[in-house]
Order: C-alpha cells, then sequence, then structure tokens
C-alpha cells in the first residue's frame, strides 16, 4: 500500500488532558534526579571493568514475552490517535534545572518509541504507531505519517529524512522548501524502477531463509541506519543479516554484504570509510570502504567480538578513536583505535540489556531495558559513570544527543549537552547533562521495578523471557 503523503494541515487536533507539571526540582519516581550519592544502593559511583552492581542478570523468566506479529502489533498500542494529538511537554517550573538532571518528558499514548533524530532544534519521533512526529523547542511543530511499518531508525540529511520500518523499507521524506512544517515522502528505497529493472534477471535474485529475493531489497526488518561522514552513502542493516549501501544522489544500492550469521541489530558509519556492525550472533565486524572509479565496495578487516550474548548497540566518538558495543548481558564494551582497534575494557553499569548507546564529547551514554541512562565520562582508558538518568517507566529503547546552544548553560560547567531518550513507556524525556562531574549530594530516589510492565511490552517481535539466548527473534533489537 502506498504511504500517504501529509504534511501539517492533513491531521485534526485532538485534545488530550495535561499531566501536572513538575513542581521545582521535583525529584521523586518517575522523574528523579540523575545525581547519585555515592553510598545509594546500586548507583554508586561506576568505572570501567568495576562495578558495585552484581553480574547484569536475565530477564524475568516469569513475565510475558514480547514476541508478536508486526502486522497484529501489541494489544497495548491504540494506533488511533492523530499524529497532531496535543501532548505538551513537561518543564520544570523555573529555570533553576539541576546540572544533570531532566528538563522535560513528553508523554504520548500513540506507541512505544523505537527511533529518534535530532538535527538543530529540532528532534524527530518514531514509533510502532507509524507516526513520525517533529518538535521545535520541546514544542509540537509537525508530523506525518507512514501507512505501513513500524518506524526502527531516522537519520537526517539536509532536507532529507530516511526511515527505516519494520516492513523492510526505506522510506525517503523531503522537507517542503516553502513550509518546513511539511514532509513530503518522495520514494522508497529500492525505487520501484530498479526493483523492476532487477527483477528480469534471475542472477538478481538471492537466497535468504527459504525464499528467494531481489539483491537490492531488504527481506525483513530494517533494523538501523547510518550516514557517511560526507553525507554521500546511506548505510542500512537488517533483521536478514544483510548490510546494504545506497547512494543517496541516485537512490540506488550499490553494495549489499551477508555481515552476519543472524540479525544485524546496530551500524554505524565513522571517519576514514570505516563502518561498524552488531549482531545478534554476538559478534562486531569492522568494514573498510574502498573506491576505484565509479565502484565502492566494502571488506572485512576486523572482527572485534565474538560472544554468546547478543550484541544490540554500537556508537563512535566524533574522532572515530573510541568504539563502543552495547550488548543484551547488559555490559558495554569498548575499543581503542590506532593502527588497529584494542580492546579497552567494559563498562558495568546495568541490570539488563544494553538497548541504545550514544557519544558525544568527552561523555557516553547507555540506555538500558532497566529503565536508566548511564552516563560515563571518558578520561583516556578510564571512564567514570558520573550520572543514572532515571525516569522511565519502561525500556529505554533510544538516544540522541545535541549540544546545548544556551550560551549561559555551558559557562564554568564544560560542555553541555541536551540527551533525549525514547523509551517502550511511550514517552520521551529531555535530559541537561554536562561533563562536569555533578556534586554528588542525597536525593529522594524510589527503587524502580526491573522487568516491563505490561504496557512496555514492545510489539515489534524483538523480546522475549529468555534473555538475548536462544531463538533469533529474542536477540533481535
Amino acid at each position: 500500500m502506498k504511504d500517504d503523503e501529509r504534511g501539517g494541515g492533513m491531521f485534526a487536533d485532538a485534545e488530550t488532558k495535561p499531566r501536572a507539571k513538575f513542581g521545582n526540582l521535583a525529584h521523586s519516581d518517575p522523574n528523579i534526579s540523575s545525581t547519585m550519592p555515592s553510598d545509594i544502593n546500586d548507583y554508586s559511583m561506576r568505572n570501567s571493568s568495576a562495578s558495585a552492581i552484581s553480574p547484569a542478570c536475565s530477564l524475568d523468566p516469569n513475565r510475558m514475552s514480547g514476541e508478536c506479529s508486526p502486522i497484529t502489533m501489541s494489544p497495548w498500542n491504540q494506533t488511533s490517535s492523530s499524529p497532531f494529538a496535543k501532548s505538551p511537554w513537561q518543564p520544570f517550573e523555573d529555570n533553576n534545572v539541576p546540572q544533570n538532571g531532566l528538563i522535560g518528558s513528553l508523554v504520548r499514548e500513540e506507541g512505544h518509541i523505537y527511533s529518534l533524530a535530532a538535527t538543530g532544534d529540532l528532534l524527530y519521533t518514531g514509533s510502532d504507531s507509524k507516526n513520525i512526529r517533529v518538535w521545535k523547542n520541546l514544542k509540537e511543530f509537525s508530523g506525518f505519517k507512514s501507512n505501513s511499518g513500524l518506524v526502527k531508525a531516522i537519520v537526517i540529511s539536509g532536507d532529507k529524512l530516511f526511515t527505516g520500518h519494520q516492513d523492510g523499507k526505506i522510506r525517503v521524506w523531503r522537507v517542503s522548501s516553502k513550509d518546513p512544517s511539511v514532509h513530503k515522502r518522495a520514494g522508497t528505497l529500492p525505487t520501484m524502477m530498479d526493483i523492476f529493472k532487477y527483477s528480469v534477471k534471475p542472477s538478481n535474485y538471492i537466497q535468504v531463509r527459504r525464499q528467494k529475493t531481489l539483491w537490492i531489497k531488504h527481506s525483513d526488518a530494517v533494523s538501523c541506519l547510518s550516514l557517511s561522514e560526507d553525507k554521500k552513502l546511506l548505510y542500512s542493516a537488517s533483521w536478514d543479516r544483510t548490510l546494504k549501501v545506497w547512494r543517496i544522489d541516485t537512490s540506488k544500492c550499490l553494495e549489499s554484504i551477508h555481515a552476519h550469521d543472524d540479525a544485524v541489530n546496530s551500524v554505524v558509519a565513522s571517519v576514514e570509510g570505516l563502518v561498524y556492525t552488531g549482531a545478534a550472533d554476538g559478534t562486531v565486524k569492522v568494514w573498510k570502504r574502498e573506491q576505484s572509479g565509479k565502484i565502492i565496495k566494502h571488506s572485512l578487516v576486523q572482527a572485534l567480538l565474538k560472544q554468546e550474548s547478543a550484541v544490540t548497540a554500537l556508537a563512535v566518538n566524533a574522532s572515530g578513536s573510541i568504539v563502543y558495543c552495547g550488548s543484551s548481558d547488559g555490559l558495554v564494551n569498548f575499543w581503542q583505535r590506532e593502527k588497529q582497534l584494542s580492546h579497552g575494557g567494559v563498562l558495568k553499569g546495568h541490570k539488563l540489556a544494553v538497548l541504545c548507546l550514544a557519544a558525544a564529547g568527552n561523555l557516553v551514554f547507555s540506555g538500558s531495558a532497566d529503565k536508566t541512562i548511564c552516563v560515563w565520562r571518558r578520561d583516556g582508558v578510564i571512564h567514570t559513570c558520573l550520572s543514572v538518568l532515571a525516569g522511565h517507566t519502561g525500556p529505554v529503547k533510544c538516544l540522541a544527543v545535541e549540544h546545548d546552544r544556551d550560551i549561559n548553560a555551558n559557562k564554568g560547567h564544560g560542555p553541555r549537552w541536551i540527551v533525549y531518550s525514547g523509551s517502550l513507556d511511550k514517552s520521551v524525556k529531555v535530559w541537561g547533562v554536562s561533563e562536569q562531574a555533578p556534586e554528588l549530594t542525597p536525593v529522594a530516589m524510589v527503587q524502580q521495578r526491573m522487568g516491563f510492565d505490561a504496557e512496555s511490552l514492545p510489539s515489534d517481535g524483538s523480546y522475549s523471557s529468555s534473555a538475548g539466548r536462544g531463538s533469533s527473534h529474542s536477540r533481535r533489537y
């Protein structure tokens, strides 16, 4: 079915009841402070390769399985509301926001949040409601809808937006030059023309599991997207175990690589033509782009990891010198890059699977199924957990980080970052984080439940009670 091409004026507004405002510096659950004293249970300052927390435990085997059809979706996910249904951000009542703490929260009942992308003052959010919402300065700005396919990934390149979906398609959207709140569908990858062209030759078909499909098409969910450093290439990875390379200006698929032996959960393009992939087979692989004339090929140059636990998330710092890998056992491994990548250590800060990672400046953020976000600061090879951002009531599925453009916010505290976190609790939270260590003072805390609430179960079949072991579905993220 063809997607609707909809802009800002196509949906009627619907009212929802506003949530009560947070009091000044309100730190009780679900919006407790991110700054944790060293004597608080399970949240003491944590260092790489040494943790006060017991080894990461598995998910509760007695909870419900999240495996279900992406067509039927979740019984808890009601998607009848417009993408423009009012869901006001709830800010602090004045400017006295903690140095590392919650700025605002967006709660909506459209669906679980699977993807985020931030650029300048815009935030894009994708969910299993199929709506993509656009926020500007923490206020509703626009929204548009794809008629099929849970939105698992979003990347932005100039006036184009690329979204990866559960149905195996990559959709391309363009921002209107006349009205920046209007986003129109500009196409799908691969294009219908290329599908028709390639389908004529039998040699263009490859065997994927029990079926044959065109090599330019993904045959399972597009789990992640990443742009090359020069923004000329788009990388897509899928549960079909492949990595595909697309030229943005022509919408052509240049290459398809059988990258892993199980679902690929993460892809990150970095400097010097390096591309990193992580998969449910427990491996992290490094690929190198090589160009000869107009021909672009990628070759495997290094395998960083081989473990039992599924690799769930990857992040690389801006210079490409540090690579981070999160996995279903709750650990974050990292490597330092000189001539080759060498293992630097392990960050132990979560009780359940790490689901997302983001790097900014000297900081790296890890979001987890334990509903928290750890903020790590790197000093050489030593990583210290500065803060634990707690407030979500469901697994933290995605992260996006932007530099705080407020000049006053960066005075005297070093670089300050705005962190967006999307969760299976159907909310997005916005945090302010400084690279300086916060002053650790006791605050009220509420012990959070570990495991999933019923309404936090994902609708893409990506979780099961096996905690990252066993069937392929349990290792997809």
